[in-house]
């Protein structure tokens, strides 16, 4: 089997995603280039990351996976039925998505929303259809032999018990919002390789690598953390397995 590099958390940063995947070594046709979720909000360009992923199929040899973020989770939520409280919050960087999808200028960090872009944000209707059926599609989970790979982690149902392979988990959306110490801490297996929670929040003394700086890729005992920040003053991380090799946008 090939190699697999494993992309973290986007955000809306396509700098950051066009500088990472040109500092990657050249990739073969039984390589994978997988990422882990959340293309889209709080950055500049939510579309063009949108359209750069989905694009990378006919671009490169490799073989090219997008799992489910809780962002898109909740974009679709906010299609479906609407979920105001996912929407509103300006750290969310709704906001910054739609302005984006729309070709407008980033909105300034003080600026309100019209009533018409409140219409269009409480309901998604500025996502093209082609793009939310893209969303739908995206899987909870991948594995393959070097490891499994999910947007946030896992949780046990009993803490004296073993975690679940995300095949077993249900409902399927907690493995892209769950952010439990339980899991960073005691997870034991088959490495698994998340984001979803940026490695400085991650208990630093448990990374193998350059545990000096929090703000680096977390690797644990069992678990590699990849969400760097990217979209929110941060920077953009991929790794490679089963190598180890880790390349950044910084």
């Amino acid at each position: 089997m090939g190699r697999t590099f494993a992309i973290g958390d986007i955000h809306g940063d396509i700098e950051a995603l066009n500088r990472l995947l040109k500092r990657l070594p050249k990739l073969q046709s039984d390589d994978t280039l997988l990422f882990i979720g959340d293309y889209i909000d709080r950055g500049p360009s939510s579309r063009e990351v949108v359209k750069r992923i989905r694009e990378l199929p006919s671009r490169t040899k490799a073989h090219v996976v997008a799992l489910r973020g809780n962002h898109e989770d909740a974009w679709l939520q906010v299609v479906d039925s609407g979920w105001p409280e996912f929407v509103m919050p300006r750290k969310n960087g709704c906001y910054e998505a739609m302005r984006s999808f729309k070709r407008q200028p980033v909105p300034a960090e003080d600026e309100v929303p019209t009533n018409e872009e409140f219409r269009e944000l409480l309901t998604g209707t500025f996502f093209p259809k082609d793009v939310v059926d893209w969303m739908r599609s995206l899987p909870y989970f991948h594995e393959d032999d070097h490891a499994i790979y999910v947007h946030a982690g896992l949780k046990r149902p009993d803490r004296e018990g073993p975690f679940p392979h995300p095949r077993d988990v249900e409902p399927k959306r907690s493995l892209l919002w769950v952010r439990d110490q339980d899991f960073f801490r005691n997870y034991r297996g088959k490495t698994i390789v998340f984001g979803h929670t940026t490695t400085e929040q991650l208990p630093a003394e448990l990374s193998s690598y350059t545990a000096d700086d929090p703000t680096d890729l977390w690797a644990g005992p069992c678990a590699v953390g990849l969400d760097t920040g990217a979209g929110k003053g941060g920077f953009l991380t991929a790794f490679e397995l089963p190598e180890g090799n880790v390349y950044e946008s910084r």
